[in-house]
């Protein structure tokens, strides 16, 4: 057992959350003179970037996943308290979390330096009544919930007769064109025209209709507009409709209704899926609350050049929950992606180790190493610094990428593992309906 030090013998770094930023920002304090309190109300860092295939029964929860005490089982300056923050007294430098068992009393965390990483949720723009008929894919357990939704669609065409009801079932909407919607919506493509149709009997699988719902012209609208619309075709080829220019006025659990100029369109679907448009985590309104700070629309924290608070140093927070401004003050558009979040843990460090040596930081400079986005099998689009691929070399260059970043040799080695077998086969080994009914 590693004795446990004085709270006094060195600087006590608590740092909020156990994605791409939190995880970075412990990494790099591993040989660091402080005592690092990680928080986070899972037990395990998850992959988001593959969280759709997950939903699409491509992989299994745990190939994207890693608990986080076995991802820390070897540095010892870490601590891993599995509890949901509740409040933060800025004051008294504390942080109080409710512990994961109830009959715990809620405890109070001091620290030296804060670093909050809480992350980023989907945004229903104000129509949270949505929610239970679109589901999003950006956390695990939603991503279940999702996989057995479409499964059961599925299931349930099987069983229908009547062909409008069937055609119901059978007909997936994807609500947004970012990554994760063009990429989903690809999946499903794939799951209904190459891997279902000699599993069933009284209806044919690729008789189902996904449509991809994006309120501009275009889908990835991140990318150049040369890969937009290379990405466009590719899902056009496996059967994906994208529906630019409209935007989603109603969900319900029959169908969703568009709205394209004056005109509104009902189309009856069983399976709705959301992946447009996030907003910040509470976290960063609780900041903002205690310290006075800015928040923007989508519930982000206003940050200084260093990712401090300001009028308070020791509190740093990073990722999709802030926006960061430059030293003459202008706000820098920073893309809610991954690697800004990595890139964010990593300076939080630096800062942490700057001001235990007595330096000074210089600002956050975040380096672009570009966009990738997979459509289907041996189809995707890759910005890289300038360098627009398409088709299979943009897949492999996203395989590599992905594989790369992904936590533990564990996962990397079954990920590949099932990507080859799905490759070579089409199959998906995943494909299991749990959950409520």
């Amino acid at each position: 057992m590693v004795p446990t030090p004085s709270p006094h013998e060195r600087a006590r770094v608590v740092v909020v959350g156990g994605g791409f930023g939190g995880l970075q920002a412990v990494k790099a304090l591993a040989d660091a003179p402080v005592d690092v309190t990680l928080i986070d109300r899972r037990n395990f860092h998850l992959f988001q970037p593959l969280v759709y295939q997950v939903a699409t029964g491509a992989l299994s929860p745990g190939e994207i996943a890693a608990p986080l005490r076995w991802v820390f089982r070897g540095q010892d300056n870490v601590r891993v308290l599995l509890a949901e923050v509740s409040e933060f007294d800025i004051d008294a430098r504390e942080v109080v979390v409710l512990p994961a068992a109830p009959e715990v009393e809620p405890e109070r965390i001091a620290y030296d330096t804060l670093i909050v990483a809480g992350g980023s949720a989907y945004s229903y723009f104000g129509h949270d009544e949505w929610r239970p008929h679109a589901p999003e894919v950006k956390s695990l357990e939603s991503a279940l919930e999702v996989r057995r939704r479409i499964l059961q669609a599925f299931e349930a065409a099987e069983e229908v007769h009547d062909p409008a009801r069937r055609a119901a079932w059978l007909t997936f909407v994807v609500v947004g064109a970012g990554p994760t919607g063009v990429e989903i919506a690809g999946q499903i493509a794939e799951l209904a025209r190459d891997t279902l149709p000699r599993d069933f009997r009284a209806m044919d699988s690729r008789e189902a209709r996904v449509l991809l719902v994006e309120q501009v012209d275009r889908v990835l609208t991140a990318f150049p507009e040369s890969l937009s619309r290379r990405a466009e075709h590719s899902l056009l080829a496996l059967g994906v409709t994208p529906m630019l220019g409209r935007r989603v006025v109603g969900i319900d659990a029959d169908g969703v209704t568009l709205e394209h100029g004056d005109h509104t369109e009902r189309i009856a679907a069983r399976t709705a899926i959301w992946a447009a448009g996030v907003q910040a985590s509470t976290l960063a309104a609780g900041l903002a609350e205690t310290t006075g700070a800015e928040l923007d629309r989508s519930g982000r924290v206003t940050v200084r050049p260093d990712l401090t608070l300001p009028g308070h140093p020791e509190v740093i927070a990073l990722g999709d929950m802030v926006r960061v401004t430059d030293p003459n003050g202008e706000v820098m558009n920073l893309p809610g992606v991954a690697p800004v979040a990595m890139q964010q843990g990593r300076y939080a460090a630096r800062v942490v180790r700057d001001r235990a040596e007595g330096r000074g930081s210089p600002p956050f400079r975040y380096h672009d190493k570009g966009n990738l986005a997979t459509i289907g099998r041996a189809k995707a689009v890759a910005d890289i610094r300038g360098l627009k691929l398409s088709g299979l070399l943009a897949w492999v260059t996203w395989l590599v990428v992905h594989l790369f970043y992904l936590v533990g040799f564990q996962n990397r080695v079954l990920v590949v593992i099932r990507w080859a077998i799905s490759f070579i086969t089409r199959g998906r080994g995943a494909r299991l309906i749990t959950g409520a009914d």
